[in-house]
């Protein structure tokens, strides 16, 4: 007999988890609705050489590959074989395998571009709603199976766009009550002339690679991991000095500007971000949006601005979000010069914060509004008759699925959180009556079974 197991993780999601993360889902869902989005949907693997290369070489060793099918096949087995020492060396074959589960939602969504731009009107607003896959070691906050909610708005150079997610990102955040979230912000075009002033921009990414590993190794590890990707301790310093950067956004900017005077590409990633905090400032003062000179996202792709949205501090969860831009990203499958930026909320890190700081309404776990209680054959009858009058007047309803004595049907009520009980009973059955239960107030009422389905049920 095999024991009932999950793979490690993953995870199954009871009811009230289910309608708990749908009320999440349906937040963002309907604030990406309300700034101009449409949906879309790519499929849960795509091909290797899709994904391969584009999430940096940390990003890489996270992709869920899929052994080719047909591997009973003797001459087919023989060359997986072969190729198995290759795979284990790093190397990508296909003859075992050529594709892989999606490890996010941008990518695939850059593959849709760049086979579909001649039928898109840009700038194309898109969101995606979708499970991706990570090879990731399993902790608090971090599975391995997971939903990603993306927005993306691609075919614009316009900063305004940027802003457009600024505000998108705190406006879900404070529907679902999360008010004291903080949303970092940077751009790769400063970490990109921090890089050219420690030896050239081919140090891009091992820069970005080790200080985005900042808040989990520490300062001095990073300075150690530098120093093993070839970095001397001088750009080390530069760097060191640049890490250090502190105080309100106008100090940061102050300090970044003094030390970027000589570069064209970190004034300009300046500049963008300026005009970011100035847009906000205008529109939303309340937004919680701080300069993070360490914030590095560690993905190849992004070129301009970038964005973290991390939990309030008291939970200890982290990043909760986060994107930014790329100029092109459709170049890397032959469609070059289609510009875009986009953002990605963490669903199932979300969902924690808001368990942990009990932020779900005490309603998003109801369902069923009413349980007509089942109090023999001939009050079933007319009970089944009154629900389906309800449910034809859009009331979420049930009958015990069996005659039963009434405590037993209230203990089934209280533990489903089903708010109303109706009781029909033979004496509701000679008067066409019923009784109907507030299990919340204690309030009982008896009214004409007419007037059941206009109750207001609330």
């Amino acid at each position: 007999m095999t024991k009932a197991s999950l793979p490690q993780g993953t995870r199954d999601f009871a009811p009230d988890v289910v309608r708990k993360r749908q009320y999440i889902l349906a937040t963002i869902k309907n604030v990406f609705e309300l700034y101009g989005f449409q949906p879309l949907e790519t499929p849960a693997m795509e091909n290797l050489e899709t994904l391969m290369g584009k999430y940096g070489e940390e990003g890489d060793k996270l992709i869920f590959k899929i052994l080719n099918n047909g591997l009973d096949n003797p001459a087919k087995h023989n060359l997986a074989k072969e190729d198995f020492e290759k795979v284990l060396a790093g190397k990508n074959t296909k003859g075992i395998t050529e594709r892989a589960l999606k490890y996010d939602l941008t990518i695939p969504f850059a593959r849709y571009v760049a086979m579909n731009y001649g039928q898109l009107t840009f700038p194309f607003k898109r969101y995606q709603i979708q499970p991706v896959w990570r090879a990731d070691r399993p902790q608090k906050g971090r599975y391995r199976e997971f939903y990603q909610c993306d927005a993306d708005i691609v075919g614009s150079n316009s900063l305004i766009n940027e802003v457009e997610f600024v505000n998108l990102y705190h406006d879900v955040f404070t529907q679902l009550g999360i008010g004291n979230y903080e949303l970092k912000i940077n751009s790769r075009k400063i970490l990109t002339a921090l890089a050219e002033c420690c030896g050239g921009s081919d140090k891009m990414m091992d820069i970005t690679i080790a200080i985005d590993k900042l808040d989990k190794i520490g300062l001095e590890k990073v300075k150690e991991e530098l120093q093993q990707r070839g970095l001397d301790n001088e750009q080390i310093s530069s760097i060191e000095n640049y890490l250090s950067i502190s105080g309100s956004n106008d100090e940061k900017l102050h300090a970044a500007k003094n030390l970027f005077a000589s570069s064209e590409t970190g004034k300009k990633g300046i500049s963008e971000i300026e005009f970011i905090l100035t847009a906000i400032n205008t529109e939303k003062p309340t937004v919680n949006i701080t300069i993070d000179f360490t914030l590095a996202r560690g993905l190849n792709y992004y070129t301009g601005i970038i964005f973290e949205a991390k939990a309030p501090a008291e939970v200890k969860i982290g990043s909760i979000g986060g994107g930014g831009r790329y100029d092109d990203l459709t170049g890397l499958f032959g469609v070059p010069n289609i510009p875009g930026v986009g953002i990605s909320f963490g669903v199932d890190r979300i969902y924690d914060v808001m368990e942990e700081l009990k932020l779900f309404p005490q309603t998003v776990s109801q369902s069923t509004k009413a349980l007509l209680f089942n109090l023999g054959q001939p009050e079933s009858q007319v009970a089944y008759q009154l629900l389906q009058r309800l449910r034809r007047n859009k009331i979420a309803a049930e009958i015990f699925h069996e005659p039963a004595k009434m405590d037993k049907q209230f203990k089934y009520a209280e533990k489903k959180n089903i708010p109303y009980v109706i009781i029909i009973g033979s004496r509701e059955v000679m008067d066409k009556t019923c009784v109907v239960k507030n299990l919340q107030t204690g309030l009982q009422q008896t009214l004409a079974q007419t007037d059941l389905p206009d109750f207001p049920f609330i």
